[in-house]
């Protein structure tokens, strides 16, 4: 296929226009150009008539004059041709790199002159300040989707939201991260970026506990489509200091249903093990009487991963789980 004459900076636009009319994307993937003609026929059709369809919802093509897609938007989701990656990429990084350039300079010059400033140059210079912020913010956007360990990206986008700290910017971060892992699960920039989020958001947050929740879900969505996804259960591994008593005991049971069926994933048996030291040492900060001891959760496990043994004969994850539970039992009668 011959790659037709186009507009790196053309397709940017594009990539952009689409992301300001559709805040709530998400879901990413790079399609094949044959793909395209599929997608747009399966719409088609689709036992939903097309006039019932809002606008929001509609698919959304964006083609040059020779016919040849470039992104399909439709239904919140977003599909890029892998014939134009190498072209947008190359944009998006150019623009990004021009802005943070920009950036850098006017923050350094902002530092030394801010004593000398009258209060209109200090206007002037905010003003032009927050241009060039929402320059780097939307070009890093364009740029992380397009290559998602791209660490200056990330972190430019950290020195701006800092600034703030906006609950709804905030937010917007966890919905681009969310993106990103909906097409790159195991990218390590972009759960670390949803750690800081929530670092940040953790201090003045009431709903914290339903952004806890949420994040868990979100672990186990992407755990069933990309299997033994280390990062993805060391977020969740991670997020059980931020849940409350009786969030810790309802994970134990869910991730229990989880492990009975996904037997060989070692990563699903270590979160279990981090709910029971975080719930023992809740029972013990609360100084709990009534319901299950400490032991008698221990022994209730014990008894589960002796069944898990007896019927997937040879699984490693298990005994290895089993061998945790016999230091438990050491540490914590």
């Amino acid at each position: 296929m011959t790659r037709p004459a186009l507009n790196p900076c053309h397709l940017l636009n594009h990539l952009h226009a689409i992301l300001d009319s559709d805040p709530y994307i998400d879901e990413l993937g790079f399609i094949h150009p044959s793909q395209f003609a599929a997608l747009n026929e399966e719409l088609h059709s689709s036992s939903e008539p097309a006039s019932l369809l809002s606008a929001e919802t509609r698919s959304n093509p964006v083609r040059d004059t020779s016919s040849h897609t470039f992104f399909w938007h439709n239904e919140h989701k977003l599909g890029i041709s892998t014939l134009f990656l190498v072209p947008l990429y190359n944009a998006a990084k150019d623009a990004f790199m021009d802005a943070y350039k920009r950036y850098s300079m006017l923050r350094g010059s902002q530092v030394k002159k801010d004593e000398k400033l009258d209060d209109n140059s200090l206007n002037s210079s905010a003003s032009l300040m927050d241009i060039v912020e929402t320059q780097v913010m939307k070009h890093s956007r364009a740029l992380v989707l397009l290559s998602c360990d791209f660490g200056t990206a990330w972190n430019s986008r950290k020195l701006i939201v800092s600034k703030k700290l906006v609950f709804s910017v905030l937010m917007d971060e966890l919905r681009l991260s969310a993106l990103v892992l909906s097409c790159s699960p195991k990218s390590e920039r972009a759960w670390s970026h949803r750690r800081w989020v929530i670092k940040m958001m953790a201090g003045n947050c009431s709903n914290l506990q339903e952004i806890v929740e949420r994040e868990s879900e979100l672990v186990k969505t992407l755990a069933e489509s990309s299997k033994m996804n280390y990062r993805a259960w060391n977020h969740r591994c991670w997020l059980v200091s931020y849940m409350s008593d009786s969030q810790v005991l309802l994970e134990l049971q869910c991730s229990r249903d989880w492990a009975e069926v996904h037997v060989a994933d070692n990563s699903c048996f270590h979160y279990r093990a981090r709910l029971l030291l975080q719930m023992i040492e809740n029972l013990r900060r609360n100084n709990k009487r009534g319901g299950l001891s400490g032991a008698e959760f221990h022994q209730e496990e014990l008894d589960w991963v002796g069944m898990l043994i007896r019927r997937y004969v040879g699984r490693e994850a298990l005994w290895l789980h089993r061998r945790f539970l016999s230091l438990f039992l050491h540490n914590y009668p």
